[in-house]
């Protein structure tokens, strides 16, 4: 049960910070015992950088929706729209997947209200 800081971005994701206070389960200087609890959470107000890239991929997802509905009023570009189209597919998967990491990052910390350590709240979070 040693402690470590904490980062939590406005999303919900977060992750692990530096290492704060051993715990009197390990004497060893500089071990620990393998169990994280939260020292102090430091609150990021920007987005994190898996929301970042989910939205610029969003960004592109739509530009090549746009691209794939105007060649298809022109004509002429059979190749391109289906080249294009599974283009798509494939940001599309990625874009899923960027999601599902994210609300499972989200969900694997969970904090313990009402039992103040050092700045912050005691929690747990799983990796």
């Amino acid at each position: 049960m040693c402690y470590f800081d904490h980062q939590l971005w406005r999303c919900g994701y977060w992750r692990w910070g530096g290492f704060r206070q051993q715990c009197m389960k390990e004497h060893r200087t500089g071990e620990t015992c393998g169990l994280k609890l939260i020292y102090n959470t430091y609150l990021d107000p920007d987005p994190c950088k898996l929301c970042d890239t989910i939205v610029k991929k969003e960004r592109r997802v739509g530009k090549m929706l746009d691209d794939v509905n105007r060649w298809t009023r022109e004509g002429n570009r059979r190749a391109t729209i289906e080249k294009t189209q599974l283009e798509i597919g494939a940001l599309q998967m990625q874009l899923d997947e960027m999601r599902r990491e994210h609300e499972i990052r989200k969900r694997a910390c969970k904090k313990k209200e009402g039992r103040k350590r050092g700045r912050g709240w005691e929690g747990e979070c799983r990796e």
